[in-house]
């Protein structure tokens, strides 16, 4: 639901995403001594999507009900209560937190301004080119000139 509703048409911004996260999350993980990271940025995922989406119900287990924000709390507590370390959980946590406060809270603040810039050759590579409005393609190629399907079979099939 990130890839498709904050980051539609964005690939680029996306990939950065990852890359910032993934960075992040290594950096942390050597200080930690943590080597499987999967759910870690599983968990920032989840973060950035639930507070980019505040206002979603979610229903855990059909037992607890609340707002989008609390999902990576109330998974971090289910870790908690099958017996596993949170460190981990609580990493994704905040290499999201510092994703979405950089991208989303800081550049909207009193002389805040947008830190994360995807750079221009992700831009590039990823995320469809716009189109030029001074292009003019040539007349084989404009779409009025298209012979239709009748003349076409006239020219392949002359009486």
């Amino acid at each position: 639901m990130l890839e498709e509703g904050s980051f539609r048409g964005r690939t680029a911004d996306f990939v950065f995403m990852f890359l910032f996260g993934g960075f992040l999350m290594t950096l942390f993980g050597l200080f930690a001594s943590l080597f499987f990271l999967g759910q870690a940025f599983t968990i920032m995922l989840v973060y950035v999507w639930s507070r980019r989406n505040p206002y979603i119900r979610m229903n855990f287990f059909g037992l607890l009900n609340f707002q989008a924000p609390f999902l990576p709390w109330v998974l971090m507590g289910f870790s908690l209560l099958l017996g596993n370390s949170i460190i981990i959980d609580l990493l994704g946590i905040a290499v999201g937190h510092i994703y979405y406060f950089l991208e989303d809270v800081f550049p909207n603040q009193p002389g805040g301004k947008k830190l994360l810039l995807t750079p221009s050759f992700l831009k590039m590579v990823f995320d469809t080119p716009e189109e030029d409005p001074n292009y003019n393609p040539l007349p084989e190629d404009r779409p009025e000139h298209q012979p239709r399907d009748q003349d076409q079979h006239e020219q392949q099939h002359p009486q």
